[in-house]
């Protein structure tokens, strides 16, 4: 069963919307034979144009939950980032089965998930190029600017402080963000 961590920013969080977030959030438990245990973080913000954007990120073992929509009104807005994340696990759990079909096995990276028929011919992952990239050591602000001339959204490079490989990335806000790995 999820566990809910929701928080506001320029709201009042009241039981009625709580409620209304949980409700809803639920809905994607029936995806999981056994549901895992996993904290729905459910981030509401309202501006001063009187929109309101709802952000949920649910960490599960195998795969990373998270959407955000913005709309007029806050249950709207909850509503919209259920529909999201339905299609992200259907759309997950429809890549999972064609693989492991391909593959002559059952699928074991999601033992949790319920099977379902899903309609495989939307949606279809198709990678149409590959590249191979030399990393080149170099900091954070250089991957930017990198970045910058190259045009791109995001550049992959060896982090000089740290010897890992990082990337850099140009976020909606237009602002930066630098994803580090972990190899623990």
């Amino acid at each position: 069963m999820f566990r809910y961590n929701v928080r506001g920013e320029n709201i009042e969080v009241t039981a009625a919307i709580r409620e209304y977030a949980e409700k809803k959030l639920s809905k994607l438990e029936r995806f999981f034979d056994n549901v895992p245990e996993a904290t729905a973080h459910v981030n509401l913000k309202v501006y001063t144009d009187k929109t309101a954007k709802v952000e949920v990120t649910i960490p599960l073992p195998y795969l990373v939950l998270r959407a955000e929509e913005t709309s007029i009104d806050l249950y709207g807005s909850i509503d919209l980032v259920v529909d999201k994340l339905e299609r992200q696990v259907r759309k997950y759990k429809t890549k999972i089965n064609r693989k492991s079909r391909e593959k002559g096995f059952a699928p074991t990276s999601s033992p949790s998930m319920i099977e379902e028929d899903l309609d495989e011919s939307n949606g279809q992952l198709e990678i149409v190029r590959t590249k191979r990239i030399s990393l080149k050591p170099m900091d954070s602000e250089e991957a930017v600017l990198q970045m910058n001339m190259l045009g791109h959204n995001f550049f992959i490079f060896e982090d000089s402080e740290t010897n890992g490989t990082s990337i850099v990335y140009r976020r909606k806000d237009g602002k930066f963000g630098l994803i580090e790995t972990n190899n623990d």
